[in-house]
């Protein structure tokens, strides 16, 4: 077990020590963090000494490349107090810049107008809370050590990169789930980080929706059948499956459900982004409040699936697909075209565009609630780690699921209707009499089971996947190409 190190960056020197004194409580806390005593310190031993800081890995190793004079991947001593000699003056440089008055301290009015300088447009309210996880004496105010001791170990080299630490970190910019787009800086637009950022998020959910397949097409077939295809249990139903069209069956409709990722992501977010500047055009900021951020993502959102919706629809119509029904993909869109004509391609787009608002609502509330909440009782810890986050993406997926899950179940049946030969066309309303007086309130939830089961493993998968796309792309969490960063 690695030592415990007294919270290391509380390095507790006055202002008025000499350099001698400082850096005596370097070489000390060179001596903590070097665990096997080899005169080195290498990222293992880092990741392990500053565990309580919640720093990414990618963090760690800009710590490591800017110290590394010598490129051996490790810091000795010599490098370890010239990073923290350098790093200092520039902590100091930054705290200055945001001291505006001169008084030795910063308050939450000097870090609102900081931030909004460099067009991140946050309340009073928020300004403070940042404060109070900086601020230790209980001043409500900032001083120059507490500044130093809560940076000195990370990487940030000028305002902006504090700004962006903030606004990703700290919960300001909120709403980075599911239909509400990240907000970017136009920096991160120019460098290609934001379609690098999105391409590492489709390639997880490519990932996601493979590895929960099987639990999706449970789903679809008990939105559809109800239990009168595959009844019994999931290992049952797994096993009939399999005996109508072998292992290979139980991904049908995945590629598919993996090919609209892609255009929907790009959709979604060139047309939030017009939306976004439409919303601004008549106003002095730049930045949206959470609730035009919603309605912007919610717009954005409609107008992707407006765009990729027939492909929606093949994916029900494949999904359900019995052994040779359908060659391919073109095969199924060319039926569905000559028997039931371009409309069927749009079957259930009500319901699924009422579907959107409850789930990405309540999904959103509910993640930046649970998130924020443990952020405010973790103060100082900038990564929650991937416990925390795959917890709160369970708990607000299972939220939005609960809430629009009848919506969802119309929609598919919509989907599916037209391909039931000899089958009434019902609408909407009828659909939804009809279910209510058969099966009951609890007919509207048919399929939820395996639906709610696969929501854990898939948050899972994809955050993993995403992690490890994000760090293949060269995407770092501050927002720059990882590995091209300036020491």
């Amino acid at each position: 077990m690695a030592p415990k190190i007294p919270w290391i960056l509380r390095v507790h020197c006055q202002e008025n020590n000499s350099d001698p004194e400082r850096e005596k409580r370097w070489a000390e806390l060179f001596d903590q963090l070097d665990l096997n005593k080899d005169g080195r310190i290498d990222i293992s031993e880092l990741r392990a000494g500053l565990a309580g800081q919640g720093l990414s890995r990618t963090s760690l190793e800009k710590i490591v490349k800017a110290g590394d004079t010598n490129h051996d991947g490790v810091l000795d001593f010599e490098e370890f107090i010239q990073y923290l000699r350098t790093h200092e003056k520039q902590l100091k440089l930054m705290f200055r810049s945001m001291d505006k008055n001169d008084d030795g301290r910063i308050d939450a009015a000097e870090i609102q107008h900081s931030l909004r300088s460099l067009g991140v447009n946050i309340s009073l309210e928020a300004a403070t809370k940042i404060l109070q996880t900086i601020d230790k004496d209980g001043t409500m105010t900032i001083n120059w050590i507490e500044w130093r001791d809560y940076f000195l170990f990370n990487p940030l080299t000028n305002m902006e990169d504090v700004a962006r630490y903030w606004k990703r970190s700290m919960m300001l910019d909120l709403g980075e789930q599911l239909s509400v787009p990240d907000e970017f800086s136009e920096e991160e637009k120019k460098s290609g980080y934001v379609w690098r950022q999105l391409m590492a998020g489709a390639l997880a959910g490519s990932v996601s929706r493979t590895g929960t397949a099987p639990l999706d097409r449970l789903k679809v077939f008990r939105q559809v059948h109800g239990l009168s295809v595959f009844s019994g249990n999931f290992v049952s139903s797994f096993q009939s499956m399999v005996k109508e069209g072998g292992w290979g069956s139980l991904w049908r409709g995945n590629g598919i459900n993996v090919l609209k990722i892609a255009p929907e992501t790009a959709i979604k977010f060139t047309a939030y982004e017009q939306i976004k500047s439409w919303m601004c055009s008549s106003k002095e900021t730049k930045k949206l409040r959470i609730h035009e951020r919603f309605l912007a993502g919610s717009l954005a959102g409609a107008i992707a699936q407006t765009v990729i919706y027939p492909l929606e629809v093949l994916k029900t119509r494949l999904t359900l697909r019995r052994t040779g029904q359908y060659s391919g993909i073109m095969d199924c869109a060319k039926r569905i075209l000559r028997k039931e004509g371009a409309a069927a391609f749009y079957k259930g787009y009500v319901p699924n565009i009422l579907g959107i608002v409850p789930y990405a609502g309540i999904d959103l509330a509910v993640y930046e609630s649970l998130k924020f909440a443990w952020l405010n009782r973790n103060s100082g810890i900038v990564d929650p780690g991937v416990i925390v986050l795959v917890g709160c993406g369970a708990i607000s997926s299972t939220c939005g699921q609960l809430a629009s899950y009848p919506l969802a179940l119309i929609r598919t049946r919509m989907q599916a209707q037209a391909s039931s030969i000899g089958t009434p066309k019902l609408s909407m309303l009828a659909l939804i009499q009809n279910i209510v007086s058969q099966e009951g309130v609890a007919g509207l939830y048919r399929g939820i089971s395996p639906n709610l089961l696969k929501v854990i493993p898939a948050v899972s998968v994809s955050y993993v996947a995403y992690e490890y796309t994000r760090i293949m792309l060269g995407v770092d969490v501050d927002g720059r190409r990882a590995g091209k960063s300036k020491g």
